[in-house]
């Protein structure tokens, strides 16, 4: 196994995991933004506003993009495991 490989093997990783995170990361931050401007128009500074909703968003962001993150995870992983004879030999 070369250090390019595993450059690779890495550098793969890493793209499956922001590809995987990117849905719940955007619905947070959605979430976030229109709970800040709500906050700020009504002027109301509570800490604990913007948590809920954030909670109820990334749950169901989670149950619809669940399959979908599952399916490329198990993917890459199956991959993964595939190459591994190349890999060794």
């Amino acid at each position: 196994m070369t250090p390019t490989t595993v450059i690779e093997i890495g550098r793969g990783a890493l793209e499956m995991t922001l590809m995987v995170s990117a849905p719940l990361f955007a619905a947070a931050l959605i979430t976030g933004l229109v709970v800040s401007i709500f906050q700020a128009a009504t002027q109301i500074n509570e800490m604990t506003l913007s948590f809920v909703p954030k909670l109820v968003v990334i749950f169901t962001t989670l149950v619809l993009a669940g399959p979908w993150m599952l399916t490329k995870l198990t993917d890459y992983i199956t991959r993964l495991y595939e190459a591994i004879p190349s890999l060794i030999g």
